[in-house]
């Protein structure tokens, strides 16, 4: 007797396939990205094979040969669909379908699947349903491969294959229109929330970073946040913003964004443009890295490059090691300090305790936001200097002597150059 529920429960297999231009490794490392991608999309994988430098092929992007020996692999490794490192085309893909048997499609499509499982809010639902529409839009073809064929009615008229295709791109295409006006409301309001926020001016930071790299934990650690947080890639799609409180100071406002990933989608980047311009307008990033991943020099190159992309390269930045506690490659760790040696050293997992490392990353924080605590001497006739520190900085404390007025401000910019000639070194 069949049993139903397993048979619910049971993974698709997949086959794994990927390209390189360098040597080849022998544990197909080049793939352990995509691996991540589809364990996170509930997969198995049965297989995996690297092509090095494959030649450029019309019909399969590879030389037919090849193309056979790797459906005749997947079908051997049980698998029920294939999935490509690479983009394939709309033609390619109904070719090796047509080849195999099987599904077949890209990290690009991966990834749409991920984003559509972690969708919560409004907005992203939004964002991913118009990347989705974007994406499958070149493909309607690929659905009425035979249909678009047909020649129906008098000479030189459409048939219905062809009719049927035409119909279906325009109501993509009106789908496509009417999401857009659904996203510029969303955002509209999501601005109107932003300005709101913005009349209370607190300095602002974002934490940006390859996905899974533990930038929600942070959050929660740092802030008392409740933001989701799984062992997973893309566990947070929305922006999370909360007030960081720094003693004596005022607080700081700490925004979770979503994560990086290398060759992330155009059309996600499109997408998802207004959340990823929390990481455009913070006064401060964050960029947080997983200390105890191999691949974090790749990933940190991968952030930077997201980071160009949307235009927040030139803001100030932090790096944070995040799971310091987990470190236990000394040669990694060498490395990492070598490569990043101002980079402040953290533990999402330990939290407020002294080895987390938030004392310190909180001061780097204020000092970078707000200018390092100093004291300055200043004249009694230059009392316009205190009220400057107080309106652009943060006055800590002031005490009026009979020959000066003795100040300990955080400032930046032109008013702690107007203060410098008055500065005292603090015991």
């Amino acid at each position: 007797m069949i049993d139903l529920e397993a048979e619910q429960n049971q993974k698709t297999i997949a086959f794994l396939v990927g390209k390189t231009d360098g040597p080849l490794s022998p544990d197909a490392a080049e793939l352990a990205e995509l691996r991540g991608l589809v364990d996170t999309l509930g997969m198995e994988i049965s297989g995996q094979i690297v092509l090095k430098k494959p030649e450029p092929q019309a019909k399969f992007g590879i030389g037919t040969g090849k193309a056979a020996e790797i459906a005749d692999a997947a079908e051997a490794a049980g698998a029920d669909v294939i999935i490509f490192d690479y983009e394939l085309s709309p033609t390619h893909q109904r070719n090796w379908e047509k080849l195999s048997g099987k599904p077949c499609f890209d990290r690009h499509e991966v990834i749409l699947r991920i984003f559509a499982d972690r969708a919560q809010t409004k907005e992203a639902v939004l964002q991913v349903e118009l990347a989705k529409l974007g994406y499958s839009l070149p493909r309607l073809a690929h659905t009425y491969g035979d249909m678009s064929r047909q020649r129906g009615g008098s000479y030189g008229s459409k048939g219905s294959g062809e009719t049927k295709l035409e119909l279906d791109r325009r109501a993509v295409q009106e789908k496509m229109y009417k999401i857009r006006r659904e996203l510029e409301k969303v955002v509209k309001e999501r601005e109107t929330l932003r300005k709101k926020r913005d009349k209370v001016p607190l300095p602002s930071c974002a934490l940006v970073g390859y996905t899974n790299a533990g930038k929600s934990s942070l959050l929660n650690a740092l802030t008392g946040a409740d933001a989701f947080v799984e062992d997973k890639l893309f566990a947070t799609l929305d922006p999370t913003t909360r007030r960081l409180s720094v003693q004596g100071l005022p607080g700081i406002l700490l925004t979770d964004t979503v994560g990086f990933i290398s060759n992330l989608p155009h059309s996600l980047v499109d997408a998802f443009k207004s959340t990823l311009e929390e990481a455009v307008r913070a006064d401060l990033l964050l960029i947080v890295l997983d200390a105890t991943d191999p691949a974090v020099f790749f990933q940190y190159d991968t952030v930077i490059s997201v980071l160009k992309e949307i235009g927040a390269d030139k803001n100030p930045a932090l790096i944070l090691l995040n799971k310091m506690d987990k470190v236990t490659d000394r040669q990694l760790l060498q490395d990492l300090h070598r490569q990043f040696p101002e980079a402040v050293e953290v533990s999402a997992k330990l939290g407020g305790t002294l080895e987390s490392g938030f004392d310190g990353l909180i001061q780097r924080i204020a000092d970078t936001l707000l200018g390092e605590e100093t004291e300055y001497h200043i004249p009694l006739n230059r009392n316009d200097l205190v009220e400057m520190a107080r309106k652009n900085g943060v006055l800590i404390t002031s005490e009026w002597r009979d020959n000066d007025i003795i100040v300990v401000a955080r400032c930046t910019g032109q008013t702690r150059g107007l203060l410098e000639q008055y500065k005292k070194e603090m015991v």
